[in-house]
């Protein structure tokens, strides 16, 4: 006798671009639902040698740019796809906007948001790493707390050769890069006292960031103020129009929850 019950559709399955605290944080709240929400799959680029890794299922390298992130989504039948990448890793947010257009796939942008100035504070926003280098030779920088990780070191490595750079990041950094230079490995969130130490132990004069917003690495911004330290901070770049936006994990739930 011929079945007559319907197939079962397969279940919805969430392509999270990750490598971000928000985008672990939206995988483990996914985990923690009862079962039968989405299957997860957060895809990590590899820059990291020993990252922090979330629940559900994990990918580690790219995927040979938007078709290649087009060709994905289709053969992994994905459902929904949410952009939760670092605010400065531009590309692959106009791939994901390119490949969820082809694949006809959702698309939402997990991005925390920028830091704004406050009372005290002496920022000098720039455009690019090459534009804060030239900044800390106006501002007649002596002793550098350079926390932007530990790619485009080389912007640092020309002129201003008595600079000396103490240079933060996961890894190690890799030449080119700063002939005076001390790296500290370290990974956040770092606390207010933590950083307050940090400027007091390296007698640092100009702290150098990228706009990564966020509480984990923000204490820096709160020690430098306190120290009357100026800062130097890179812009974001653009990210692609018409993209809808959220700020928190828990913005982005709900805008899933449109798509079970």
């Amino acid at each position: 006798m011929a079945s007559t019950e319907e197939p079962l559709s397969p279940p919805p399955h969430l392509l999270i671009l990750g490598g971000t605290t928000e985008a672990r944080r939206l995988a483990e709240a996914l985990d923690a639902r009862p079962r039968g929400g989405p299957r997860v799959t957060t895809s990590l680029a590899g820059r990291v040698a020993r990252p922090t890794l979330p629940p559900g299922g994990v990918r580690i390298g790219g995927f040979g740019g938007p078709e290649g992130l087009a060709d994905w989504l289709r053969a992994h039948r994905v459902t929904a796809l949410i952009d939760a990448t670092h605010p400065f890793a531009g590309t692959i947010s106009f791939n994901a906007a390119r490949a969820a257009a082809s694949a006809h796939v959702p698309l939402l942008a997990l991005r925390r948001p920028s830091w704004t100035p406050v009372g005290g504070d002496n920022w000098h926003g720039v455009g690019s790493l090459e534009e804060a280098a030239d900044a800390l030779t106006t501002l007649g920088a002596r002793r550098v707390f350079l926390t932007t990780g530990r790619t485009g070191l080389s912007a640092f490595a020309g002129p201003g050769a008595g600079t000396w750079f103490l240079v933060r990041s996961v890894d190690a950094p890799e030449p080119p890069y700063p002939a005076r230079m001390e790296s500290l490995l370290d990974r956040g969130p770092f606390t207010l006292d933590g950083e307050r130490e940090v400027l007091r132990r390296y007698t640092i004069d100009v702290v150098v960031t990228k706009d990564s917003g966020g509480a984990a690495t923000a204490p820096k911004l709160t020690a430098a103020r306190e120290a009357g330290l100026p800062v130097v901070v890179v812009r974001r770049p653009p990210v692609p129009e018409g993209v809808t936006e959220v700020a928190t994990p828990a913005e982005a739930l709900a805008w899933l929850d449109r798509y079970e």
